[in-house]
């Protein structure tokens, strides 16, 4: 599986591509963030996420991507831009019909160290550990976008199973059951 994890964020937005499965070593495709000037109205700065999140599905042709889910800060507008990169992300995955998951920061920091409120420093340790690399990803947002793609391919693909035989399940229970046929 190839995931495309998404750090949304305004000003810096993560980007990376893991591949790989559970129980086998993941590999490192590509990190890096797509970033915006300040000094640009929030919706060129959109667009400027926008085209830059089509050329990462555009080049790697991921089976997922995993966003991080959007939570309450004290900054508003920190909130807001972040909330809103994340959405310009959906889009672009939904528009190709990709599947789209959040995760919460402390889902991906428990399942990439093992510890919920793991902080970043801890979180960027083990990315380079997991993938094998020979330094940190910089800025944060890269690793964090790569800590994303990890906690899906470790938990998004079971949670994909078990929600597809849950839907598959419920379907089969609203079926409006068939007649008896007389044999008369």
């Amino acid at each position: 599986m190839r995931v495309l994890g998404i750090d949304p964020g305004l000003t810096r937005c993560g980007v990376g591509v893991v591949e790989g499965e559970v129980g086998r070593p993941l590999t490192l495709i590509d990190v890096n963030v797509v970033r915006t000037s300040a000094h640009l109205a929030v919706p060129e700065r959109l667009v400027t996420i926008e085209k830059g999140i089509d050329a990462w599905l555009d080049e790697h042709r991921p089976d997922a991507v995993a966003i991080e889910r959007v939570f309450a800060r004290s900054d508003v507008s920190t909130v807001m831009g972040t909330a809103q990169a994340s959405g310009i992300a959906m889009v672009c995955a939904a528009r190709r019909g990709l599947p789209v998951a959040l995760h919460t920061p402390s889902e991906v920091k428990a399942a990439v160290s093992g510890n919920g409120r793991a902080d970043k420093a801890q979180v960027g340790a083990m990315v380079t550990r997991i993938l094998r690399l020979d330094a940190l990803p910089k800025p944060a947002d890269a690793a964090d976008a790569l800590a994303l793609a990890i906690t899906h391919i470790w938990r998004g693909g079971a949670q994909a199973r078990i929600d597809a035989a849950l839907a598959t399940a419920q379907r089969q229970t609203q079926r409006p059951a068939r007649p008896a046929r007389s044999r008369a």
